[in-house]
């Protein structure tokens, strides 16, 4: 009965139907690098329209204090929306934590600046940004847990490796938006309307996404059919299972700051290196290209070989040669040095980086992987990606040391390298288990 009950389960999602629901449930993580990359590259403007202060400096501040704002309510969605994917199904889930990120994107891209509402604006700006890190942390368990679910077994790599696809597709969208449209707007129009544009550009992909969402097959089934809303032990649960537990935050915390230092790049080139604008753009691209390229090529390659070969090479490549190439780089301060950069870390980084959400996620149990993903990942984004390029930028002036990015970068690698050491092979191709998995 197991067996055919895969067997229709991968009737119904056919090519075609999983390809439109994966690109569906990816479509929420894109959605948050496409936001967090555009408020940095924005943050000026968001600052003078709802935070004027004596000066440009403090304005700028309270603009990216409001945006941090947004990583203290992660965890909480994580345990709120993840744990109702593990009750109520993974799509029901998808469909509110996407449903609260539209209206938190909308609401930013609508709310009347501070010389029209006074101190009503940024207070209802950081409302916004709250709910928006409550709607993101709850978004990644539910989905990678269907993106585990949903595939046959044997291909569940390379559709899981599309989250950290995902990323990269945002990057280049973000890039392209932002640029483009300062490259035809003045000044004066940026600031009154033109970075609301761009918000709004990605909020439209919202209600298209939604759509396809609401008719997503449900991947949480249990014996009897149907859902489990019983009580679990989740602390009996998470002690059976703390080497997963432990090992995937350590590899999700490495994963977060690589991904985020590699991101810093551009304005590594702007303020340290004095690079011009174009070549800081290119490398914004070479980051984005590289990684939608590599990331699926690591995960179907660990359906063929497992996962934990890719993430080992992976990362050993990126403690290799990340502080050779920044030393590089600050001897040189060429911009065609700081493009190869950008694409060669993030090509390598990122054919390991999917796989380690993929991997934690499959080794978790089906009745609390989704909670306990969205946890786990959020804790990690909170707490290291929240951190990461105030430590760096704060590194860099104090210590006098231009390369103190590739320094930090290395040493949150070297501990996610461990951690995938004494991580559990996960893969059906290397357990022998393709039928067993399927069900898993």
């Amino acid at each position: 009965m197991a067996g055919d009950e895969s067997q229709q389960r991968r009737a119904q999602n056919g090519a075609h139907p999983l390809k439109r629901h994966v690109a569906a449930v990816v479509a929420g993580n894109a959605l948050e690098f496409y936001d967090f990359i555009t408020y940095a590259f924005f943050a000026v403007y968001i600052g003078r329209a709802f935070f004027p202060a004596g000066d440009a400096a403090s304005s700028l501040l309270l603009s990216l204090a409001t945006f941090g704002a947004g990583f203290i309510t992660r965890p909480i969605g994580g345990v709120v929306i993840g744990s109702l994917g593990d009750r109520v199904g993974r799509a029901r889930a998808m469909v509110l934590s996407f449903s609260l990120m539209g209206i938190a994107i909308l609401g930013m891209v609508f709310t009347p600046s501070y010389a029209a509402i006074g101190v009503a604006a940024p207070l209802l700006i950081l409302f916004f940004r709250l709910l928006q890190g409550f709607a993101l942390g709850g978004e990644v368990g539910p989905t990678t847990a269907f993106l585990v679910e949903a595939p046959p077994a044997e291909h569940r790599g390379f559709y899981g490796s599309l989250q950290g696809a995902s990323q990269s597709v945002a990057v280049i969208a973000a890039g392209l938006a932002s640029t483009g449209l300062a490259a035809v707007l003045d000044e004066a129009a940026l600031a009154d309307w033109g970075w609301r544009a761009v918000f709004f550009l990605g909020a439209l992909v919202i209600p298209f996404a939604l759509i396809v969402r609401r008719s997503l097959p449900e991947t949480l089934h249990h014996d009897g059919g149907g859902f489990d809303n019983t009580q679990h032990d989740i602390f009996g649960l998470l002690k059976a299972h703390l080497r997963v537990v432990v090992c995937g935050l350590l590899m999700l915390a490495g994963a977060t700051i690589a991904t985020y230092v590699v991101l810093f790049l551009p304005t590594y080139g702007l303020t340290t290196l004095g690079l011009p604008p174009a070549w800081c753009f290119g490398a914004t691209l070479a980051t984005g290209i590289c990684g939608v390229i590599a990331a699926p090529l690591g995960g179907a390659l660990s359906d063929r070989i497992g996962r934990k070969p890719v993430m080992i090479a992976a990362t050993l490549a990126t403690m290799a040669l990340t502080v050779p190439l920044f030393l590089l780089l600050e001897r040189t301060q060429s911009g065609a040095l700081l493009v190869l950069t950008g694409g060669l870390l993030s090509f390598i980084f990122a054919s390991g980086g999917g796989v380690m959400i993929m991997t934690v996620t499959e080794s978790l149990p089906r009745r609390v992987r989704s909670g306990v993903m969205a946890t786990l990942y959020a804790l990690a984004i909170a707490i290291f990606g929240g951190t990461t390029q105030f430590n760096i930028a704060f590194l860099s002036e104090r210590l006098h040391l231009p390369a103190a990015p590739a320094y930090y970068m290395t040493a949150a690698v070297v501990v996610a390298f461990f951690a995938v050491l004494a991580m559990p092979e996960s893969a059906p191709v290397r357990k022998g288990a393709l039928r067993a998995a399927a069900m898993s």
